[in-house]
């Protein structure tokens, strides 16, 4: 009797995300250690293991322990608010408000009413006293996001409180205090600001005491295989389905783009696509991105499959080299390598700046 036959695969089929390159832990103590650090932040949530990144991640628990004010900056999608909450609730303010506000968002005429608060009477329709943010979050942290979005009369009364907490309800003869901490953000370059005269460069350096600079997705690309696979995981759980994968030429795709939306935008095209497709195995016809129409998307699998393997080679020996504080012979015996050919590697990829003599 003979065997049955084997069912052939599909034509067309595209490599999964499970089989194409993924990033590997940097080593397994430095990869404890980064938990370990996400646990404790509040921060699980946090997808990366570029060197980059990193380096803002383990400021949090530091700023935390200080009540200086904290400037975060980083693009729009970036997760600054995520960054500031961590920050809030590592702090010993931890049990009192954190209270968030996107002040490019609050209309002109109502900035100082909704940040300061306002007596009855103060202007039209004001009829009640109402409490600003700031006695909201009284003994806790604001977080004032877009703060370039501030009118100039708020960001003198802004700044008159940060230098005694002190400040005046709109219509109010009365001084009021309040004890909080503020934390700002922006998506703006405040260098420009500045040279613009959009922004008081006193309240910039009472504001810039602490700072946070959160890179764009498009300078630490080593992270969105990490990324896209913990968003199609995690939209999996929700609708209780088998995750989908990624062919080679999609994660291809997703690692070419330029991401100006950063995380957020990854997640939504990657949440588009698992809605509007039946299929198990996402391709890149399935990926609405910009420029699509550009891009072939039969390329060659060896084309594709460099351009996974040179990305993870460099954020690779990049998170290694930064575990070992830049040692070459550590670095390198850690990962079972020459010390020549890792250095090699290294200067193939223009990563030995980063190292240090032994």
């Amino acid at each position: 009797m003979s065997k049955p036959e084997q069912a052939k695969p599909r034509p067309g089929a595209g490599k999964r995300l499970s089989e194409a390159p993924r990033p590997a832990p940097p080593l397994p103590e430095e990869t404890v250690r980064i938990e370990r650090l996400r646990a404790q932040i509040g921060l699980k949530q946090v997808i990366g293991n570029s060197a980059v990144f990193l380096k803002e991640v383990e400021r949090v628990p530091r700023f935390a322990r200080c009540d200086a004010t904290v400037l975060i900056s980083g693009e729009s999608g970036t997760g600054k608010e995520i960054f500031a909450r961590a920050i809030h609730y590592l702090s010993p303010r931890a049990a009192r408000p954190f209270v968030p506000v996107n002040c490019g968002a609050l209309p002109e005429h109502l900035v100082e009413s909704e940040i300061f608060g306002h007596k009855r009477g103060a202007f039209t329709g004001a009829m009640t006293d109402q409490a600003g943010l700031i006695q909201e979050a009284d003994g806790g942290t604001l977080f004032l996001d877009e703060i370039d979005g501030l009118t100039p009369q708020a960001q003198v009364k802004l700044l008159r409180f940060l230098q005694d907490g002190e400040y005046r309800p709109v219509g109010s003869q009365q001084i009021a205090h309040a004890n909080i901490r503020i934390v700002a953000a922006a998506n703006a370059d405040f260098a420009e600001l500045l040279r613009e005269g959009k922004f008081r460069e006193d309240l910039f350096y009472r504001l810039n005491v602490l700072a946070l600079n959160l890179p764009p997705l498009r300078e630490r690309r080593g992270d969105i295989v990490l990324l896209a696979d913990h968003i199609l995981t995690s939209q999996a759980a929700i609708a209780n389905t088998p995750p989908k994968n990624l062919s080679l030429a999609a994660l291809n795709r997703l690692l070419g783009h330029s991401w100006p939306g950063n995380v957020r935008e990854l997640e939504n095209v990657l949440v588009r696509a698992i809605v509007l497709c039946d299929r198990d195995t996402l391709e890149v016809a399935d990926l609405s991105l910009p420029g699509d129409e550009a891009i072939e998307e039969n390329q060659s699998f060896r084309t594709t499959k460099s351009r996974v393997i040179q990305r993870f080679e460099h954020d690779f020996l990049e998170t290694t080299l930064r575990a070992h504080q830049g040692n070459i012979t550590r670095a390198a015996r850690a990962v079972k390598k020459n010390r020549r050919a890792f250095w090699e590697l290294l200067r193939k990829h223009g990563l030995l700046a980063q190292a240090r003599s032994e």
